[in-house]
């Protein structure tokens, strides 16, 4: 018989943590937290009732120490655990440890973690499904004169990709023969040091692809829906970094069918909980299965805005044993959802990590169809130790201008001092007439920063001396009059004062 919980631990952190917390207080379950050396004051720690260290900074040590989550788990009296996203997430010994010790897993049984947790089995379970694979091999590469034979089958461009990997891992572009051996070396030894796992396999590129995700939900009734996709297109070095829903590129009809597919493709691995069916899909609307994640995605709200249904309440109590309290007809999204991942990285040099103390931090989660997933406060000290994702600025509208509009507001209004972050990055890509007219595919960001003027910080420094070497001589000539300034007089002489003592 279905009962809720009474405790839970969630084996994670930052905003994915404060977000579980969020939903077990809404279903009256006590949040137990789990932190490291780095995260004794972070803001899921100082939400939940109850907080446990686990070791060191060191993710190793601590967040993917799966004993020493499972002693805390039997030593806080928490009958379920909740893995968020990363870290254990997706690994199937976790839930195999939680089964034993007599603790529900919030997410699939191990099977289907297993399944598609590796590249080349998924793609072979896919293909026996009837499912649309990208064409490629189906087993992972056994040395380099196999992989010579299978790339000329395959043909160039190709993709080669970790077997166990995700996130842009152990992936490289491949464009041709001279570049095969050295960049399949490259993607085993990034697949090693990632996965512990150096197995590498082909996939044919796509010309112009788009990146299209199909979230479903699973009970253990039998009971499997779709609740539309999330256009993942707008990415970074194969790192997502802009969502939204609905997707500009496909119409109903295609919608429809990826989703019967992809939970056809749930159903082939006899699949429970909440998980993604990601696609690739070619300038011509040919869609091709990629992977499955067996968990709840980072760009999840954007789906909740515009269908209504709580995602990670609905994991919850589906992990209950609750059977999902709608059919596939009463999934009707409305409206139109973006998400910006903001993290503290400097766009002017190349994203590099912007760890240290928050100075002053306003959100703009105010008025209508605007929601801030973070995990960060005024005060906080970002860490180097992790990801860098700050937060997850959701917005919602009537219309897809509407929700543009939204996020450009809620961007303008977002306050973080102290750190850089990526929110002038977002504003370059919303206000940009590609995607305006919904006309981007994955290659957008690369194209995005070709368009650029070549002025790093270094350039724009440069014209700046220039301009004020040229400005002083004519005033000190008396050629020229004084012209009219925006802002501070002070802090223009101040920054030409200290640029004249550098010279």
């Amino acid at each position: 018989m279905a009962r809720m919980f009474q405790k839970m631990l969630i084996a994670n952190r930052g905003e994915i943590a404060v977000r579980i917390i969020r939903a077990c207080r809404e279903l009256g379950i006590v949040p137990v937290a789990v932190y490291s050396d780095a995260d004794r004051k972070a803001l899921h720690v100082r939400l939940a009732e109850e907080a446990y260290h686990i070791g060191e900074s060191v993710p190793s040590k601590s967040y993917l120490n799966i004993e020493r989550i499972i002693e805390v788990a039997r030593k806080s009296g928490a009958e379920a655990l909740h893995p968020g996203y990363g870290f254990l997430a997706e690994n199937p010994e976790l839930v195999k440890k939680c089964e034993k010790e007599g603790i529900v897993f919030i997410g699939p049984p191990p099977e289907p973690l297993e399944i598609m947790g590796n590249k080349t089995t998924s793609r072979k379970k896919m293909t026996k499904a009837g499912v649309p694979v990208i064409p490629g091999t189906l087993e992972s590469l056994k040395g380099e004169k196999d992989l010579k034979e299978k790339a000329e089958g395959v043909g160039f461009p190709l993709l080669l990709k970790a077997a166990a990997g995700g996130g842009g891992k152990g992936l490289r572009l491949v464009r041709s023969q001279k570049d095969l051996v050295s960049a399949y070396r490259l993607a085993q030894s990034e697949s090693k040091a990632s996965f512990d796992d150096p197995s590498i396999y082909i996939e044919k590129y796509l010309d112009e692809p788009h990146h299209i995700e199909i979230q479903i939900l699973a009970d253990n009734f039998g009971n499997t829906v779709y609740l539309g996709e999330r256009e993942c297109s707008i990415q970074r070095r194969y790192q997502k970094v802009l969502e939204e829903t609905p997707s500009p590129f496909i119409d109903d009809e295609m919608r429809r069918k990826m989703g019967e597919i992809a939970v056809k493709a749930a159903a082939a691995v006899n699949y429970r909980n909440a998980g993604t069916v990601e696609f690739m899909v070619d300038k011509n609307r040919n869609f091709y299965f990629l992977e499955m994640n067996t968990r709840l995605q980072v760009e999840h709200p954007i789906t909740e805005m515009v269908t209504g249904i709580d995602l990670a309440k609905s994991q919850i109590e589906i992990a209950a044993g609750f059977p999902l309290s709608f059919s596939q007809e009463d999934i009707r999204p409305e409206g139109h959802s973006l998400e910006c991942r903001i993290y503290a990285e400097d766009p002017d040099n190349d994203f590099m990590p912007s760890p240290g103390k928050i100075v002053h931090f306003h959100t703009p989660a105010g008025g209508l169809g605007v929601r801030d997933d973070n995990g960060v406060y005024e005060g906080y000290e970002v860490p180097l130790e992790y990801d860098p994702l700050l937060s997850k600025l959701i917005t919602w509208g009537r219309t897809r201008d509407e929700a543009i509009h939204r996020m450009l507001r809620a961007l303008s209004e977002y306050r973080v001092y102290g750190i850089k972050t990526t929110i002038p990055f977002f504003k370059r890509i919303l206000l940009h007439p590609e995607f305006r007219a919904g006309d981007y595919n994955t290659h957008f960001i690369s194209s995005l920063e070709k368009e650029t003027d070549g002025s790093g910080p270094e350039d724009k420094e440069i014209a700046l001396i220039a301009a004020g070497v040229k400005v002083y001589s004519e005033r000190k000539s008396g050629t020229a009059p004084l012209p009219k300034r925006r802002g501070s007089s002070w802090k223009f002489q101040g920054k030409l004062q200290n640029f004249s003592n550098r010279l």
